[in-house]
C-alpha cells in the first residue's frame, strides 16, 4: 500500500442502519480524549434537520463521566464520508472546525465499523458489542494497515459494556 494514495471508503452506508450505539474497541490517540478513558461509546441519532447527532460518552482518567455532543453531515451520496463538529451550534459556521469521519469498512450486519480520516491520523474501530473477538478485530486492523494507517500507537480502552450516564 502506498501511503500517498487516497484512503478508500466503502461504496455506500445505510444511515438508518448505522444509527444507534457503538462501543469503541480501539483508536489512535486523540488530543481531546484521555488515553486512559474507559467505557467509550458513540451514539448516533437523526436530527429533525436530517443531520446526525453524535453523542460521545466515556469515563475520563479521573473517573468522571464526560459527554460531548456533536453533529455529523454526509458529504456525498455514499454516506460513507461525513464531516463532524463538536462546537456549540452557534459556532458551527466557523470554517476549518469540522473533522472528517470516513467509514472504511463495515460488517454486512452493521455490527463492526472501521472509521478513519483521509490524512490517516485518526482511526476508530467500533462495534455494537463492547467485546470483539480477536480474529475479527485483527481483520479490521489489517484493513487499516492495508490503507496505510500506522497502528503502532493504538489504544484499546477498557470496556465494561456500560453506556455512561451523565
Amino acid at each position: 500500500m502506498n501511503p500517498a494514495s487516497e484512503v478508500i471508503t466503502i461504496p455506500h452506508v445505510d444511515l438508518d442502519r448505522y444509527l444507534g450505539t457503538w462501543f469503541e474497541i480501539c483508536r489512535l490517540p486523540l488530543r481531546w480524549e484521555d488515553e486512559g478513558a474507559e467505557d467509550i461509546t458513540a451514539t448516533y441519532s437523526l436530527d429533525d434537520d436530517g443531520s446526525i447527532q453524535v453523542d460521545n460518552r466515556c469515563i475520563d482518567e479521573d473517573g468522571k463521566p464526560v459527554r460531548a455532543l456533536g453533529q455529523a453531515i454526509p458529504t456525498d451520496q455514499s454516506n460513507a464520508k461525513l464531516t463532524v463538529t463538536f462546537l456549540p451550534e452557534y459556532l458551527r459556521w466557523i470554517p476549518f472546525t469540522k473533522g472528517d469521519y470516513w467509514i472504511l469498512a463495515l460488517a454486512d450486519d452493521y455490527s463492526v465499523s472501521l472509521v478513519g480520516t483521509p490524512d490517516r491520523k485518526n482511526l476508530w474501530l467500533l462495534a455494537r458489542n463492547h467485546h470483539l473477538p480477536d480474529e475479527i478485530k485483527e481483520m479490521y486492523l489489517t484493513a487499516a494497515r492495508t490503507q496505510g494507517f500506522d497502528l503502532s500507537k493504538l489504544i484499546t480502552p477498557n470496556q465494561s459494556g456500560n453506556v455512561v450516564t451523565v
